[in-house]
């Protein structure tokens, strides 16, 4: 008797495409078809991206993470499980270093194959477990609100003559009135934001206020700060003896963390007394206090996601309430880069209008140069002598 022969398609499990969905793009230019396997690394799946795989029919989602960390009520995760969409959560790093790119695999209890060799898995997802993530993270999400709004209501009863009165505030030799204020907080993608700004820098001259480790990266990056505000020790040498006025975020009392390193580099330094310690706070009120027209924000934007990830060492209300205080002249410098961008689809135009522009000055120019009268009398000429050669061209067997 003949040995018995499997093909792939006998072989176990949820049957299709593996696609990459993970690192910096993601789903912005993911490429998915039906009955995919995807693996993703993104917790808290909101409707909307979960919306995308519904319509992608894929077949099945595996996360590196968990598809609800407990800090949101996301509803992604019912939606596709109701759809019939496998999910698995918590998937080992394997899974990732292992995949390609478009080859066929297999699902099978919460295991991805290549053919009968695993690359890894995680655990399966079930609607009950998720709806049960659901309500406990509602019922979080207001205990946190809840406790914010007490921190909220507390910072602004003792900051309140800061952040009405400015009281605190220390006088620079900077003059930020009426002028556009360039603040640059650490960040991950700082050298490429700072680059989408350069047309907004050449054009506008802003001032920068560099805080903390982000001086260095400002400096690095060819620009000048003219104000740095921080603790100095994690700041360079090369930074603090920049020429920036270097100003120091102090407790209430007045002390100052790295106040002994400024005295022995030699560096003057101002103190900033206030009940947050955060030098991106500070920045945004010295800059609004100073009559700043514009403050433009290079660092972690304040948004739902900053306040319902709430994380240790995070001053939210001071962050909530130094924003609020600027209003409607804080901008994010990923809002400002965008006015900035011409798409390469849609700018094809624009040169070919300045490509016009430039020939019909230069036949201008030409015309009014070229004979024995003056300026206006050479281009009338020109004019006439045009339209009798068209008048003849086109009408002379008339």
């Amino acid at each position: 008797m003949g040995a018995m022969i499997f093909s792939r398609s006998d072989l176990p499990g949820l049957h299709g495409a593996t696609r990459d969905l993970t690192g910096p793009k993601g789903f912005h230019k993911a490429k998915m078809s039906s009955g995919d396997i995807v693996i993703i690394e993104q917790e808290d799946i909101s409707r909307a991206v979960a919306q995308r795989l519904i319509d992608a029919k894929v077949g099945a989602v595996v996360n590196t993470r968990p598809f609800t960390s407990g800090k949101v009520p996301n509803f992604g995760p019912q939606m596709m499980l109701d759809s019939g969409i496998v999910l698995v959560e918590n998937a080992d790093d394997t899974v990732v270093k292992r995949l390609k790119n478009g080859k066929k695999g297999r699902l099978d209890n919460g295991q991805v194959y290549y053919g009968e060799r695993s690359i890894g898995g995680g655990e399966l997802l079930d609607m009950d477990t998720a709806m049960d993530r659901f309500e406990e993270a509602r019922e979080a999400l207001g205990d946190h609100m809840e406790a914010l709004s007490g921190n909220m209501s507390e910072f602004v009863r003792s900051e309140a003559p800061l952040l009405i009165d400015g009281l605190g505030i220390p006088e620079v030799d900077v003059d930020m009135d009426d002028r556009k204020v360039l603040v640059v907080s650490p960040d991950p993608q700082i050298r490429e934001k700072l680059k989408d700004l350069r047309y907004f820098i050449r054009e506008y001259d802003p001032i920068i206020i560099a805080v903390g480790t982000a001086a260095d990266d400002v400096l690095d990056d060819g620009h000048k700060p003219q104000v740095i505000i921080g603790d100095p020790e994690r700041i360079s040498s090369n930074a603090l003896r920049s020429g920036a006025t270097v100003i120091l975020p102090a407790e209430p009392d007045g002390h100052a963390v790295g106040l002994e390193r400024i005295q022995d580099l030699g560096v003057g330094a101002m103190t900033f007394p206030a009940a947050t310690q955060d030098p991106t706070d500070l920045a945004i009120l010295l800059a609004n206090y100073h009559g700043a027209s514009m403050i433009v924000n290079l660092g972690h934007p304040v948004d739902l996601g900053y306040v319902f990830n709430e994380s240790e060492g995070q001053d939210t209300p001071s962050a909530l309430m130094s924003r609020l205080r600027v209003g409607p002249r804080f901008v994010d410098s990923t809002a400002v880069a965008e006015l900035y961008r011409v798409s390469k689809s849609g700018g094809g135009w624009l040169w070919a209008l300045v490509g016009i522009l430039v020939a019909i000055a230069v036949i201008i120019a030409i015309a009014g140069f070229t004979g024995d009268g003056d300026f206006v009398q050479n281009l009338i000429d020109s004019w006439n002598s045009l339209a009798i050669s068209f008048q003849n061209l086109f009408g002379g067997n008339g």
